[in-house]
């Protein structure tokens, strides 16, 4: 899939900083809702929370629970790639 397809978002820092973001992916794992956002010179993984009807991104601050969601995105990506391959 090419940019242009993707949704771009943006995304105001604590010191009210506005950044476009492109949405590189959107996913569920244990419960927890996740974007994968992607600027021209970064990636970041963020936490979707649910408060008032508003959804908020928030940082994952632990770099080993970031890893492990990433990793386990991955595997999960490869197989639904590999489940594809006849089609």
């Amino acid at each position: 899939m090419n940019e242009e397809n993707r949704d771009v978002i943006s995304i105001e820092n604590e010191h009210g900083e506005e950044r476009e973001m492109l949405v590189e992916a959107l996913f569920d794992m244990e419960g927890e809702s996740y974007a994968l956002l992607k600027d021209d010179n970064e990636t970041f993984l963020m936490r979707i929370e649910n408060e008032g009807g508003e959804q908020y991104l928030v940082q994952i601050e632990d770099p080993e629970v970031k890893q492990s969601i990433l990793d386990a995105y991955e595997i999960a990506v490869d197989a639904a790639t590999g489940d594809n391959e006849d089609y």
